[in-house]
């Protein structure tokens, strides 16, 4: 259910990450710290962060562990 309400605002499939912080409210540095510290697992993946497109279901993910209410 809250994967749909993420899909159903856009008919985007792909986010860049200026585009995901934005879609979730949020700086892009705060974006880009909550993929370091949740999501990355290596230097590699860190430094890969801006080149990296994300979907709803990883905007979902972003949105619970930065604690971000979920609208309906």
């Amino acid at each position: 259910m809250l994967t749909t309400i993420l899909t159903t605002r856009s008919s985007k499939s792909f986010y860049s990450e200026t585009e995901a912080a934005q879609a979730l409210g949020i700086s892009l540095d705060r974006f880009r710290d909550l993929v370091r510290t949740h999501i990355a697992q290596s230097e590699d993946e860190v430094n890969n962060i801006g080149a990296t497109t994300y979907q709803a279901s990883d905007l979902l993910v972003l949105k619970l562990l930065a604690k971000i209410p979920v609208h309906s």
